[in-house]
């Protein structure tokens, strides 16, 4: 997937996260904006690492979906906890990652 497109997709599967639509954000907002916004591209990258060609495609599918889901949370501390499980499953598929790959 291209740069391009993989930020295409961002913007749509993170729009309500990201408070899109809202006059401006509190510093709060903002920074938890950039926390989604990193996560995101790091898990994306992380796939990219997947040999298999069907688990790279599936797993992408993951990963845009768990976003839109959840897209229009708003409470701080449930987007907090989003965001802990997200850097959890992260470091799991790097683990698996470094595993196969010794």
């Amino acid at each position: 997937m291209s740069l391009q497109a993989e930020r295409a997709a961002e913007g749509t599967a993170l729009g309500g996260v990201l408070g899109q639509g809202q006059a401006s954000l509190s510093p709060s907002q903002f920074l938890r904006r950039q926390q989604v916004l990193q996560l995101y591209r790091r898990i994306l990258r992380a796939i990219r690492h997947v040999p298999a060609e069907a688990d790279r495609r599936y797993l992408q599918e993951w990963a845009r979906e768990e976003f839109r889901r959840n897209k229009d949370a708003t409470e701080e501390d449930a987007i907090r906890m989003m965001i802990t499980q997200g850097n959890m499953q992260l470091q799991e598929l790097q683990r698996t990652l470094k595993l196969a790959k010794s």
